[in-house]
């Protein structure tokens, strides 16, 4: 049965509008976006499969071109416009989350969760590794963010000559720097310890302090800092 067949006040796009998109489940929300089904399938219910076949509304964000074209009636078109829609919600976040921080007192440290929705939006949900660089300013105020290197799903080359130049051409007195784990599991690897003894040694050498190392995941998050983790 077709959306338009259904009482109004059952219709998601009236009630989104009627008592916010808060109200709707998952797959309501993803139907609008849809905006139609198939012939014996409504958009919800076609939603509905997306969301188990990609398993959540959280996941869309991994879904290659060549899996989401393996569900009748997706295409490329609709391809582009989940796409340019994720990518709008992002730098909209982006952008709310940094100016919360700029105007969060002492900066990123006061509020540990807010930095982590700020690298989540950046990076967290990338199906590749990638690390990030934030200059602060002596307030712990955000100077400016950086993606200095992207690799594979579980492993970024990162040179500390980078992360020093970086810091210099910002003028930044402190730096805070985050990488993603794409699997979703954030315990720091040796590795991770290795790097971030190395550019904590690099930075002090020239007076630039590394007030944090934060590794996040879709959904997780785990900051050296906080962790009292070496060299922290």
């Amino acid at each position: 049965m077709s959306i338009q067949s259904w009482p109004k006040h059952d219709r998601p796009r009236e009630r989104l509008i009627k008592q916010g998109a808060q109200a709707l489940s998952d797959a309501e929300l993803l139907a609008i976006f849809l905006r139609t089904g198939l012939p014996g399938k409504s958009a919800v219910d076609l939603a509905r499969e997306m969301i188990s076949q990609f398993g959540g509304l959280q996941n869309l964000n991994r879904v290659s071109l060549a899996e989401w074209v393996q569900i009748r009636g997706l295409g490329e078109a609709k391809y582009a416009q989940l796409r340019a829609c994720l990518e709008m919600a992002k730098r909209c976040l982006s952008h709310q989350l940094s100016h919360e921080l700029q105007e969060t007192p002492h900066g990123m440290l006061a509020s540990p969760d807010l930095f982590e929705q700020f690298v989540r939006a950046q990076i967290g949900l990338s199906e590749i590794e990638h690390f990030l660089v934030i200059a602060l300013d002596s307030q712990l105020k955000v100077l400016d963010h950086k993606i200095l290197s992207s690799g594979t799903v579980n492993k970024t080359v990162v040179f500390p000559r980078e992360v020093l130049k970086f810091a210099i051409q910002t003028n930044a007195p402190r730096i805070m720097m985050a990488h993603n784990h794409p699997s979703d599991c954030c315990t720091p690897s040796s590795a991770d310890d290795r790097l971030t003894r190395e550019l904590s040694s690099a930075l002090a050498l020239v007076d630039i302090e590394l007030v944090d190392h934060l590794v996040v995941g879709p959904n997780c998050g785990y900051s050296y800092r906080l962790h009292n983790r070496p060299p922290f």
